[in-house]
């Protein structure tokens, strides 16, 4: 698949090139796990790229790859090195004469290798910074861990990188222009499907892109065939960031993806009490799920629900992991009819993701949530408000907009402006979204 979009983030990682040219530079790059950060990386707009990927290896193994890497690139003898400091600093000083750009892909994973590593480039980078013209690209996608080096008050490189910059899924109008490059024909079920499995990270577009499945059935066929990527990717991406409690997390996540969305819920569920303390550390730490409360209402309302911010992992925890039984005995086929039938329900939620994230791309609105009383009777799928203008609207969200029902909704937003008084005396407009609007 050709390369789409990051039109911003290029122009930032190309503004930091020239910059570079003046005084050395470190950014830090960071995202998800195959949101194509290092593709990113390469289109820095720099002439010379060096890459260096922190496999798992011996230190001394480690310094050899990136010889070989920057002798090719640089094309003179670098030496013999057994630190990755030192051949850090060696480079950070020939910049100063050969200005270039050097990606460091995996960062975290030094901890694995010599957890010294971190002390040792901060010294390195402290000394020689200044006199160097290099641009430092750091990325890493087990986000914990980046966040600690980089984030933590106690750690070397804390305060040393001069931006940082996150790479989100691709846009809805992005997804859109990419569907139509590969199936100009394509039904407005084909896009909410292909929304629905990646959420618009790029690598799981590729997958599916590159191998031809541009319609729902075959996108549907490829989550299961006995060479999909897609059976074992949400348990390659949590288990190392969730280490020995994987088990409770994952249990966690599995029941908020299958719709249990509030505290008492999860803890019903699991037979568990204080998860408050877990449920925090996948919002704050792992960034893996949002606290959503009824629009206006303040963070602390008891009507908290949760939800994951990733389709994929919603996808793959609502099919792979609560299914897991039948993967391990390779009734696939059996899994394939679990997806077709349960496929509507499931994306009919995405569908609701959809237009929120596309309400948001459009800029015209300064607050953007749902509603819903404390007994859950009482719900309004999107409520968009702009506060400036004192407008908003507030729409259904149908599959098929036959089934929208005026009339029950404006019943429901009579019952809402009751305890909301920040909408009382707003312009408000209703109407419905669905499948012909994306």
């Amino acid at each position: 698949m050709k390369f789409y979009d990051r039109k911003e983030e290029i122009a930032l990682l190309e503004r930091i090139v020239k910059q570079s040219r003046e005084q050395s530079r470190m950014t830090v790059l960071v995202g998800r796990r195959r949101i194509g950060k290092t593709e990113l990386a390469k289109r820095c707009g720099d002439s010379l790229v060096l890459y260096f990927f922190v496999a798992r290896k011996a230190e001394s193994l480690l310094c050899d790859d990136f010889v070989r890497e920057a002798e090719a690139k640089l094309g003179i003898p670098i030496g013999h090195f057994t630190s990755v400091a030192t051949l850090f600093g060696y480079l950070l000083q020939l910049s100063a004469q050969r200005p270039f750009t050097l990606i460091m892909d995996e960062f975290q994973d030094f901890y694995r290798v010599n957890p010294a590593v971190f002390s040792e480039i901060q010294n390195q980078w402290d000394r020689y910074k200044d006199q160097g013209h290099l641009n430092l690209i750091i990325s890493g996608s087990i986000f914990t861990m980046m966040k600690h080096i980089f984030e933590d008050s106690k750690e070397p490189l804390f305060s040393r990188a001069q931006k940082k910059i996150t790479v989100l899924p691709f846009k809805t109008v992005v997804l859109k222009t990419i569907l139509k490059d590969y199936n100009p024909h394509y039904t407005p079920d084909d896009l909410l499907t292909l929304y629905a499995i990646t959420g618009g990270v790029a690598w799981y577009v590729t997958l599916l892109m590159d191998d031809g499945y541009c319609d729902r059935e075959s996108m549907l066929a490829a989550l299961t065939a006995r060479d999909s990527l897609f059976i074992n990717e949400g348990q390659n991406m949590l288990v190392e960031e969730f280490g020995k409690e994987y088990t409770t997390y994952f249990s966690i996540l599995s029941c908020i993806a299958d719709g249990l969305y509030s505290r008492g819920e999860i803890e019903n569920r699991l037979n568990m009490t204080n998860l408050g303390s877990y449920l925090k550390r996948l919002e704050s730490d792992f960034l893996l799920i949002k606290r959503h409360v009824p629009v206006f209402e303040s963070a602390s309302s008891k009507k908290t629900r949760y939800e994951l911010n990733d389709n994929f992992l919603i996808l793959w925890f609502r099919f792979f992991y609560k299914y897991q039984a039948m993967v391990e005995n390779d009734a696939l086929g059996q899994l394939a009819r679990i997806v077709v039938r349960d496929f509507d329900q499931f994306s009919g939620l995405c569908l609701e993701r959809y237009f929120r994230q596309k309400l948001r791309e459009s800029g015209r609105y300064t607050r953007i949530g749902g509603y819903w009383n404390r007994s859950g009777e009482n719900e309004i799928d999107i409520v968009a408000v702009n506060e400036i203008d004192g407008v908003a609207d507030i729409f259904e969200v149908k599959r098929h907009r036959s089934r929208y029902d005026e009339k029950l909704l404006q019943d429901k937003v009579a019952e809402m402006l009751k305890t909301c008084k920040p909408l009382q005396g707003m312009k408000i407009t209703l109407g419905c979204l669905s499948l012909e609007d994306m």
